[in-house]
């Protein structure tokens, strides 16, 4: 199974880190969306990323793919299947992908995707602005909503933590962390998350390609 795209987004990361959670190795191709890799536009054929291939089966979009992952590797079951549980770990991933996306986006473009992989200058005063003005809501949100025991949906670990957790990482490449003094749930969380043997690969990864040169 061939997974393409880098794990910079937050979108090939959730499926990395969905996959290892259910101990499946997927060969991981790091290619980007103007990349005319073969394979890659065979599974993607609108260069949307990440995509996926499986012998002769391919998709893109991470949260079909992650989807596929479960219902081929049903155990550890991160998608659950009680209605209400199973309807909010959907929910959370529709907030990750297109709520905290498009705010988390314009943070991280001009942050990290512009000055380190385009070599041009970021707008600092969109991320500032962003970061100032959209950003806390998200975070009071997440604040409120994160359970006693650690989890955003039902007692164990879902994709629903997992399409967060991918975002949060990801502002926090961009310097916008959680404030334990004014999100000490969410901090709490963040740190948890982050600890996962499934996530604490991938950030080392990260942190080590987004260092300063020298």
């Amino acid at each position: 199974m061939i997974l393409y795209g880098f794990s910079i987004s937050p979108f090939v990361k959730k499926v990395l880190a969905f996959a290892s959670e259910k101990g499946v190795t997927l060969e991981q191709v790091p290619v980007a969306p103007n990349t005319d890799n073969p394979g890659f536009l065979q599974s993607s054929p609108f260069r949307k990323i990440p995509s996926f291939s499986d012998g002769e089966f391919n998709i893109s979009d991470s949260s079909a793919i992650v989807a596929y992952l479960e219902a081929k590797f049903p155990q550890p079951a991160l998608i659950p299947a009680a209605p209400a549980e199973r309807a909010r770990a959907i929910w959370f991933d529709e907030f990750a992908d297109t709520i905290v996306g498009p705010v988390l986006g314009k943070v991280f473009f001009n942050r990290v995707v512009a000055p380190v992989f385009l070599g041009q200058s970021g707008d600092e005063a969109v991320a500032a602005a962003t970061a100032r003005d959209e950003v806390p809501r998200l975070f009071d949100y997440l604040e409120g909503v994160i359970a006693d025991n650690g989890f955003l949906v039902g007692d164990a670990l879902t994709l629903a933590d997992i399409a967060v957790t991918s975002n949060l990482i990801n502002f926090a490449h961009a310097n916008v962390t959680v404030d334990p003094a004014v999100h000490p749930t969410l901090a709490r969380y963040t740190a948890a998350m982050c600890a996962r043997p499934s996530f604490a690969t991938i950030l080392a990864a990260e942190k080590a390609m987004l260092a300063p040169a020298g």
